[in-house]
């Protein structure tokens, strides 16, 4: 009877396992390709190899990324939401860089400020119901590693 017992309160917490492994496997996250690697936002916070913060003070942020209403002028565009041209293309290998946004900066990761405005270190043009601004500059300063540089600081 006890064997019966324990094995009826196993069942449930093994099919929980196997259905949360599969929800959190199979939820497609913002991605995007650069050469051999590829750079994905990720939700799982321990995962993540960088951590960006977006912040509304331009003291603060470490990187100023400016949203474009005009796409030639940006260094990032999303402007298709159909499938991509290379099926593999974001798929999960070693290469693959893994980027979260955090609440508060962690570990002197990028801190990103957010505007329609210049000087910006990255302009960015979005026209997408699968991107959000937000995810598409942390996707570009993640892309190019953990630590950007300074902001300097403009002078006439």
């Amino acid at each position: 009877m006890l064997r019966f017992k324990i094995l009826a309160s196993v069942v449930p917490l093994l099919a929980a396992a196997v259905f949360a492994r599969n929800e959190i496997t199979s939820v497609s996250h913002p991605c995007i390709a650069l050469g051999d690697t590829s750079v994905e936002l990720t939700s799982l916070f321990w995962t993540a190899g960088v951590h960006v913060a977006f912040t509304d003070d331009v003291s603060r942020a470490t990187v100023r990324v400016q949203i474009t209403d005009d796409a030639d002028a940006a260094d990032f565009a999303v402007v298709d939401d159909g499938a991509s041209d290379e099926p593999s293309a974001c798929q999960a290998n070693p290469a693959t860089r893994l980027i979260t946004i955090a609440a508060q900066p962690v570990d002197d990761g990028p801190v990103i400020y957010l505007s329609a405005d210049g000087p910006a270190d990255f302009r960015v043009y979005v026209r997408s119901k699968t991107f959000t601004q937000k995810e598409a500059a942390a996707l570009i300063v993640g892309a190019h590693g953990p630590h950007p540089l300074p902001l300097q600081a403009a002078s006439l």
